[in-house]
């Protein structure tokens, strides 16, 4: 996970007067017997994008859950915010799962289906962000929602990520080690704590429960105690309820996936139209930030340079960028 920026306190709230309920694509029927880790990966993974941001001086990388089929995606603010300013970033790209996660220490072969995205909302005193993917073809899959009243101490999670040193998309298991309210003195922003390797990278991935649901978004990690010894296992998520009240005050609605005991199935919400993207209109000064997370990631593949694959982003970047002024040139001469 890199570094959480522009965190603030007081109410951030942005509203942007529009609504909409999320389109859920059909789902396969789940039962309310639990799922086995690659059950879970299988099922969910498509849902979970790779996050790239590019500021005037630095750029990186977070993860991110669909939620909505047409492109709505949920993350933490900090994945999407520009440190030196405190607004969202210049260059947001989002990628979406290859059939296949494999490849080269560049990850060229995993990073072919990116696609540019907008902020429609975020929260920094909640950590949490909306964005939408443009340029869509076709319908994605979503991940949703799960209530996390259901979730206790001890109860089993997955988190989908893309940690540094690690493979992209992937899978670490754990367990809730701790339910705390109102985090670090911010109303409402509960969270679960869990053991559930969280890494730089994992930012704004989803926690996922037994049944394949969201229940939660990965947002912080602690490394260090304050006498300077080393800490594990002590990881944050801000809990899908959170997530769910936020995205209706944006206007976007969402329901909880709902199990049927006896046949399965999850509740599918109505379908509406989708807002355009409408810039933040005003950003606030002075606002703390969180640490930054440090530690080993656990591949399941190959392990990926940061520095490498920051740099092939930027030269596709300047590929599209160049490819675009090339266009409006011919068409330019055309004109003539």
């Amino acid at each position: 996970m890199w570094g959480v920026v522009g965190l603030r306190e007081g109410n951030t709230k942005i509203s942007f007067g529009f609504a909409l309920t999320a389109a859920v694509m059909s789902a396969s029927p789940v039962s309310a017997t639990e799922l086995s880790p690659a059950q879970i990966y299988a099922e969910t993974s498509p849902a979970v994008v790779f996050i790239y941001k590019q500021t005037a001086t630095k750029a990186g990388t977070g993860t991110g859950s669909i939620v909505d089929s047409r492109g709505a995606v949920l993350t933490n603010a900090h994945v999407i915010l520009d440190h030196d300013t405190n607004a969202p970033a210049k260059t947001i790209r989002v990628f979406l799962k290859p059939d296949r996660v494999t490849g080269n220490d560049d990850n060229s072969e995993n990073l072919t289906r990116g696609y540019p995205a907008t902020v429609l909302a975020y929260d920094p005193a909640l950590d949490l962000a909306l964005l939408m993917i443009e340029k869509l073809a076709e319908p994605l899959p979503v991940l949703q929602l799960a209530d996390p009243a259901g979730i206790t101490v001890g109860s089993r999670v997955v988190a989908i990520g893309h940690p540094e040193q690690g493979g992209l998309w992937t899978l670490t298991t754990g367990v809730i080690s701790a339910d705390w309210k109102d985090f670090t003195n911010i109303q409402k922003k509960d969270v679960f704590q869990t053991e559930t390797s969280i890494n730089w990278g994992n930012s704004g991935g989803p926690l996922i429960d037994m049944q394949g649901h969201q229940v939660g978004i990965n947002s912080e990690g602690r490394r260090k105690a304050s006498n300077g010894l080393a800490l594990t296992g002590i990881n944050f998520a801000i809990k899908s309820s959170v997530a769910k009240d936020w995205l209706a005050r944006q206007g976007l609605y969402v329901a909880y996936a709902k199990v049927d005991q006896k046949t399965g199935g999850a509740e599918t919400p109505p379908e509406s139209a989708l807002p355009k993207p409408i810039q933040p209109e005003k950003v606030l000064e002075n606002q703390p930030e969180a640490k930054p997370e440090t530690g080993p990631g656990l591949p399941p593949l190959r392990p990926y340079s940061i520095d490498n694959l920051l740099k092939r982003l930027d030269l596709v970047q300047k590929d599209l960028e160049k490819q675009m002024d090339d266009m409006d040139a011919e068409i330019r001469r055309r004109r003539r």
